[in-house]
């Protein structure tokens, strides 16, 4: 028990991805299972979203469908299965602007949207490059990044420029720049006193095996596949989440991980859709 109740939401699922876009250097070892998921953190009265999921009526969904992604549910759907609804959302944090990551925006209109003020610069300069660049659009709707336009008209925009400390209480933001992507960034949630810290690693990191090799009497790192800047800035970004958590993988959360259900409390919904529960706050009921 502690300060912040923390789900991770499954939203929909890729049956046949490709182990290389996880692994790096994983060539020709076939397609994998990967959970698409967003995670849901209550924190005294705020809602808070570490990134959205996309939608599947646009071409993030087209994007989805290219890679096999299926099963796409609706936020209302799966929030409700923690008793939320996307109206209560108060915060979102987006940890890059993949499609999987961003393009779910619409459907939170209330909440405040902070992403890393490198990582909208990066995006930028990448559309204004033109179609020979088009290889560093991958997982990207343009459509996404128009919309975060919209949102700072609305003033429910802010870009943050490196860490953020206490960006609510308790909630942390820090740059993994050029890893991912850009201007990828990860959460450190403090949940009590000393140590007692949860990372929510977004796709810096999207499996254990990143972070062990898969081998965990002689633990190695292996940067996933998929990356914008560089592999040795991964394993960095990597090293220093280890650090934060006294090298408890554990409390490290890759919401891409499928192992996820068998470490922390999990049930599967009606939807067929896997719903964990990292941890409770003070007087939460269990939504597991």
């Amino acid at each position: 028990m502690g300060a912040h109740s923390i789900w991770v939401l499954e939203y929909s699922r890729s049956p046949v991805h490709p182990v290389s876009g996880v692994f790096y250097g994983a060539h020709n070892q076939g397609t994998m299972n990967l959970p698409f998921a967003y995670i849901l953190v209550k924190s005294g009265d705020a809602v808070v979203l570490v990134d959205v999921g996309h939608d599947a009526a646009d071409f993030g969904g087209q994007i989805a469908n290219s890679i096999g992604v299926t099963g796409w549910t609706d936020p209302e759907v799966v929030l409700g299965e923690c008793g939320v609804r996307p109206q209560d959302v108060t915060h979102v944090i987006l940890t890059h602007a993949h499609f999987d990551h961003i393009g779910g925006l619409k459907f939170f209109p209330n909440a405040k949207i902070f992403i890393q003020k490198k990582e909208l610069e990066s995006w930028m300069w990448i559309l204004a490059k033109g179609s020979r660049f088009r290889c560093l659009q991958a997982g990207l709707n343009p459509a996404d990044i128009l919309y975060l336009t919209q949102a700072n008209i609305e003033g429910r925009l802010e870009l943050v420029d490196g860490e953020r400390e206490n960006l609510l209480p308790g909630i942390h933001l820090y740059p993994a720049f050029d890893t991912h992507t850009a201007g990828s960034q990860y959460v450190v949630v403090q949940n009590g006193k000393g140590d007692d810290r949860i990372v929510l690693s977004g796709d810096v990191v999207y499996a254990y095996k990143n972070l062990n090799g898969g081998d965990d009497n002689d633990p190695c790192f292996v940067p996933p596949g998929l990356a914008n800047g560089s592999q040795t800035r991964l394993i960095e970004s990597a090293e220093e989440m280890l650090g934060m958590v006294g090298n408890d993988e554990r409390r490290i959360i890759p919401v891409h991980e499928e192992q996820l259900s068998k470490l922390y409390p999990s049930r599967v919904t009606e939807r067929a859709l896997t719903l964990v529960e990292v941890c409770l706050a003070d007087g939460e009921r269990s939504r597991v």
